[in-house]
């Protein structure tokens, strides 16, 4: 067992002087998760993280998702270094950034065009303000415990870092803004269908993660995409998918089509900038068009599309593609599970557990999540108890019982062996 370094805590006590809350986004907090202060990282290889106390940990936040070849894969490093030599911010178009923009409307089904963003945050700030511009309309709906980044409407009622540090919403989001957002239970197309009949002719568009991963894992129900895409579409507002997460996790190209929905817009992050900032926003090519210079929707970034960036985002694409680790991930992650659920029955622990792919979610209770209500109803204490101890037998999970837990390509049969054993500690502990 690992006891709390000396160093992580002389760092952390320097940063909370300099930085709120001593972190740069509330969901590296440890509040949620009690104990010592967050651990400092040092360097991450592969699935692994080292801190700066010497300290190694099996990665399993992997960026919060876009590490799925795991920490300095020799040939996003590669890019990224070659990139670098040339320069690493333009602001002019750059060969790196259209060949990444061919990969993604190649790729992804129903994107005719895409404009990159700095941001995941970005992309759907801005395929909202899209989608508004198209249809002449102001209300967004979306679902509760769903986090589609910090712009002001995307904060009521979200999930993630928002539902971690204590509440659903934000100070300092005009009231304005929450009228112009309507925020339902996900899972629940009845309740969907009589709200679009009854405001649908004020709905812009209707904005969902096809695979929620802020709330926890949550799957849709079969059927409801499409109830949620007929009743979009019968209003004429438009449906947006945010596969920040999704997109290139589960399978090579967006979630949504291989669960039999096309969105009109797509807002993606995360992967394809291979562990750098980038983010994107893209559909159908009539949409597309109200984006400026061509019409009078106004979106812009410095860096987006940057050399580094886009050069990082294609190695990890090509890799992807030429290895297809998907199912290899998918098997680890169902060998974690099934693991897990045993150990938890051995030692008394009621857990559910939620996957889709290589991503999977342990909830305390045992109740069936399948909403943000039921995915509140998971034990707070205990998830937080078991996040200490497996993070003192050196496994790493995101600190919020809210986040998923993501096998990469970089993870073995022997880490989820090594996990399997931390986590059979430390269910005897907590029996």
């Amino acid at each position: 067992m690992q006891e709390s370094g000396a160093q992580s805590a002389a760092w952390f006590d320097r940063a909370r002087k300099v930085i709120p809350g001593g972190v740069n986004s509330p969901a590296r907090s440890f509040r949620a998760v009690g104990g010592d202060p967050p651990v400092v990282m040092a360097r991450g290889d592969g699935a692994y993280f080292t801190d700066v106390d010497g300290r190694r940990y099996i990665d399993y936040l992997a960026g919060f998702g876009p590490l799925v070849l795991g920490h300095a894969h020799p040939r996003v490093v590669a890019a990224v270094r070659q990139a670098a030599g040339d320069g690493a911010m333009w602001g002019t178009p750059a060969p790196a950034e259209i060949e990444l923009a061919e990969r993604l409307v190649h790729t992804i089904e129903g994107m005719d065009q895409v404009r990159f963003t700095t941001t995941g945050t970005e992309a759907v700030m801005s395929a909202i303000r899209l989608a508004r511009a198209y249809t002449g309309r102001s209300v967004v709906v979306k679902f509760e415990g769903a986090y589609h980044g910090h712009s002001d409407g995307m904060l009521v009622k979200a999930g993630s870092g928002a539902s971690t540090v204590g509440t659903q919403d934000s100070l300092g989001v005009p009231a304005g803004v929450v009228r112009d957002v309507v925020s339902l239970p996900y899972n629940d197309p009845d309740l969907l269908k009589r709200t679009m009949q009854e405001i649908g002719d004020q709905v812009a568009c209707v904005l969902a993660e096809p695979i929620v991963g802020n709330m926890g894992i949550v799957p849709p129900e079969s059927g409801y995409l499409e109830a949620m895409q007929e009743a979009a579409h019968q209003a004429g507002a438009l449906v947006i998918f945010d596969e920040v997460i999704t997109a290139f996790r589960f399978r090579y190209g967006a979630i949504g089509p291989n669960l039999g929905v096309v969105p009109d817009l797509y807002a993606l992050g995360k992967i394809i900038g291979g562990g750098l900032p980038a983010g994107a926003y893209g559909g159908r090519y009539d949409v597309m068009q109200y984006v400026s210079p061509l019409g009078g929707m106004f979106q812009a970034g410095t860096f987006a599309g940057n050399p580094l960036s886009s050069h990082a985002g294609l190695a990890t694409l090509d890799v992807l593609a030429e290895e297809q680790p998907y199912a290899r991930m998918e098997q680890l992650a169902t060998e974690l599970e099934t693991g897990i659920a045993a150990l938890a029955q051995d030692y008394g622990q009621a857990i559910t557990i939620n996957r889709a792919g290589s991503a999977l979610t342990v909830f305390f209770g045992s109740q069936t999540v399948r909403d943000y209500t039921t995915a509140q109803a998971a034990d707070a204490n205990k998830f937080a108890r078991f996040h200490r101890l497996m993070l003192a037998e050196g496994i790493y999970l995101a600190p919020s019982r809210f986040e998923a837990l993501f096998v990469s390509a970089a993870h073995t049969a022997a880490d989820i062996a090594e996990t399997l054993a931390a986590c059979k500690k430390s269910f005897m502990q907590m029996a």
